[in-house]
């Protein structure tokens, strides 16, 4: 496995469905399956790409940063900050599974809305 491709990688197709072009992202990045475990999102290609262009008419404003990339084996993990309408930040971990031709053919993910106070003064990043 070659980890810093699959890690630019990761973060390319994530960037480029967030950003509204799902379908190139899974044209470009996706191998011959794509198994997703996000229960808002149904499995396969197609579902990723309407959750996508759905998510992109209705919150064109959204941004995301990517703060780190961690690569394991078949494996990336990245932790996101994401911006909504309204101010609505979130953090996010994705977990990316590749094929052997670098492909991503599985997703993981969890997220986590910003509160407004914490009890310490760590940042979620």
């Amino acid at each position: 496995m070659d980890l810093k491709r699959n890690k630019e990688n990761a973060i390319a197709f994530y960037r480029m469905a967030y950003e509204g072009n799902p379908r190139k992202a899974v044209e470009i990045y996706v191998g011959d399956e794509y198994i997703q475990h996000n229960p808002m999102v149904g499995d396969g290609k197609p579902p990723f790409i309407d959750y996508f262009e759905r998510m992109q008419q209705e919150y064109p404003q959204k941004s995301i940063e990517f703060v780190r990339a961690v690569a394991e084996g078949d494996l990336v993990a990245l932790h996101t900050h994401q911006v909504w309408p309204g101010n609505d930040q979130y953090v996010t971990m994705d977990f990316f599974r590749f094929d052997a031709k670098g492909k991503i053919v599985e997703h993981w993910d969890a997220i986590q809305q910003i509160p407004d106070s914490s009890a310490h003064d760590n940042t979620m990043y």
